[in-house]
């Protein structure tokens, strides 16, 4: 491809980012059509990863306002670990200095994905929180895939591909890339079978994935030929 446009992709991109795709001495074209592979891997995986954070969040505010018996269950809540207890606090406080009323909606809205994952760990496992989550947030999950452990598990690697995704980093040289989508979409089939079918039918992780760099590197090379 064209040296003098790929130098100037590089500049604005800064060339600490695009060495990430060029450690092997890949060429110009190459390490630019990875770069790209990446951003639509990236892109791809925005449905899933929203419906994946919605569907829980919202189904674990559910199971707990039918625990409580309140849709307000984040002011008589008990025996949570002190970092989610402040993370409702903070929730509040935010909500106010905006001006706005706390109300379930918004709560449920202003507490970060971390607050949602955190109830499967073993604080919550001793207290049997957990298990009371497991069992009617996946309310269609197999048995064994209802242990705390293994949703604890899910939803951290859930997390970290989110980070990377939102944060424009590398994933294309994950080798578990492919069973990681399938994870999640398996978690929102467990949590909402109609929710899942949305995901997949929105899903276009697979056919990118499949195609691979042919296509970005034929771009590359008919818009921007060497000269």
């Amino acid at each position: 491809m064209n040296s003098a446009f790929f130098q100037q992709i590089e500049d604005i991109l800064h060339t600490e980012r695009i060495d990430a795709y060029r450690q092997d001495g890949a060429d110009e074209c190459l390490t630019l059509a990875r770069y790209l592979l990446n951003m639509a891997l990236s892109e791809s995986l925005y449905p899933a990863l929203q419906f994946s954070e919605i569907a829980l969040r919202n189904a674990i505010h559910t199971a707990l306002s039918d625990r409580y018996s309140t849709d307000s269950w984040y002011d008589v809540i008990s025996g949570i670990p002190t970092w989610q207890l402040d993370k409702i606090q903070e929730a509040e406080v935010s909500l106010r200095k905006d001006g706005k009323a706390v109300t379930p909606g918004r709560m449920v809205s202003e507490l970060n994905f971390g607050f949602w994952t955190g109830f499967f760990n073993k604080a919550h496992a001793r207290s049997g929180l957990g298990h009371y989550l497991a069992r009617n947030v996946f309310v269609r999950a197999p048995k064994p895939e209802r242990d705390l452990a293994k949703l604890d598990n899910r939803w951290k690697d859930i997390r970290d591909l989110r980070n990377r995704v939102f944060h424009h980093e590398r994933i294309l040289h994950w080798k578990d890339l492919d069973a990681r989508h399938q994870a999640i979409l398996n978690l929102i089939s467990w949590i909402s079978p109609a929710l899942y079918e949305l995901a997949y039918a929105l899903d276009r992780f697979a056919p990118i994935r499949q195609a691979g760099l042919k296509p970005w590197i034929k771009k590359l090379q008919s818009h921007w030929p060497k000269t």
